[in-house]
């Protein structure tokens, strides 16, 4: 991970949480649509999130340290340091412990689930029963997915702020 790594990890937080959002928004709007191009009514849509790579903790280490020269998955963090680091490091790093990476939308799909059927013979969609097709979409479920999109981001907003105050810190003691 690099100086900028927790900004784009909050960074890919936040364009797939505007991604969610949008989806639920776009749910919302159509619960009552029952006619689309595709014919039928409107079908509830899902966001597919994919955690990125980020890479294990040695590599990102080595990257930063060296300038980008890799090394030998055997070869150990520890024995890069020797004797250039006073004391134990806990923890096995040579392991593959993958550091932390951002996520991404790898798709949005379609609710599989059956529209309602509601009974309304003067609505211009009904069929010769008098049955309507309306999208199975529930507003309770909408707002809970749409408030946890709106907490998320709010959160990686705010790691972002913190990251920027840690910067100005650092910068404050170099003056």
């Amino acid at each position: 991970m690099n100086i900028f790594g927790v900004m784009d990890v909050s960074g890919s937080a936040l364009k797939a949480e505007r991604v969610r959002a949008e989806v639920v928004a776009s749910n919302m709007a159509n619960a009552e649509t029952t006619r689309t191009p595709e014919g039928g009514p409107y079908q509830r849509h899902h966001v597919v999130f994919e955690a990125q790579n980020g890479g294990t903790f040695q590599d990102s280490m080595v990257n930063q340290l060296n300038g980008g020269s890799s090394i030998s998955t055997g070869s150990g963090f520890k024995n890069i340091y020797t004797g250039g680091i006073s004391g134990g490091l806990s923890g096995d790093l040579t392991a593959a412990n993958p550091t932390p990476g951002g996520v991404e939308v790898t798709g949005v799909i379609a609710d599989a689930s059956k529209p309602l059927q509601r009974y309304d013979p003067s609505h211009p969609d009904a069929g010769a029963d008098g049955f309507v097709a309306y999208p199975d979409i529930n507003p309770l479920t909408e707002m809970v997915d749409l408030m946890g999109a709106t907490r998320s981001y709010g959160m990686n907003a705010s790691a972002i702020t913190a990251e920027k105050s840690i910067f100005n810190s650092s910068l404050d003691l170099l003056k």
